[in-house]
């Protein structure tokens, strides 16, 4: 069973909504924008509707895999363990989705999701870290590395879970890996700022 919920995350976590609520609007968000297919790049290809709909799903995604995990695995000993992983394979999927070749986003939504979950104080202290970021640089891609670095040590801090407070660590080295080519324009001052239409 456990096996079989872990696989099952993956999948759903694979599931492409940038892409699908994309095409709804008219738009293959992989080759217009940034050709992300998160929740950024759909709001600026086909609005703000689409966009927050977007982030819903990417965000569920995260959070029902671990919810059905904890559910049907109530009695197990390592309960908090296999939790962790169907919330990482999700976030896997949406990174490395088998449906898009491999091909995916950067995550940031989908663990949102996961912390809410795990450890919802700490991705409330998070969301305003990212919000303040944001607000005072304008720059999405910032706020969302800066909230990766935090979130492990605001894990720790309020929990002190060694599960959780390591899968927050491998989840933000991710983020960043994947959101190199944002740390290079970020780097040569290149990066899109809301504040800068």
């Amino acid at each position: 069973m456990e096996y079989i919920l872990v696989i099952g995350a993956y999948l759903v976590g694979s599931i492409p909504f940038g892409l699908v609520f994309g095409k709804m609007a008219g738009i293959d968000v992989r080759t217009e924008g940034s050709c992300n297919i998160g929740a950024t790049n759909v709001t600026r290809l086909a609005g703000k509707k689409f966009g927050i709909i977007t982030l819903v799903f990417d965000v569920l995604k995260g959070v029902i895999p671990m919810v059905l995990a904890g559910a049907l695995l109530a009695e197990d000993g390592n309960l908090e363990l296999w939790v962790a992983l169907c919330g990482g394979m999700a976030f896997l999927g949406h990174l490395y989705p088998i449906y898009l070749g491999f091909k995916g986003g950067k995550g940031v939504a989908t663990a949102l999701g996961i912390f809410l979950y795990l450890a919802p104080l700490a991705a409330l202290l998070d969301i305003l870290v990212f919000v303040g970021v944001v607000y005072n640089w304008g720059y999405v891609s910032l706020g969302s590395l800066t909230a990766a670095l935090m979130m492990p040590g605001l894990v720790w801090l309020l929990y002190q879970s060694p599960t959780v407070t390591v899968l927050a660590g491998l989840l933000g080295v991710l983020i960043w890996v994947k959101h190199h080519q944002n740390i290079g324009r970020l780097i040569r001052r290149e990066e899109k700022s809301w504040k800068k239409k």
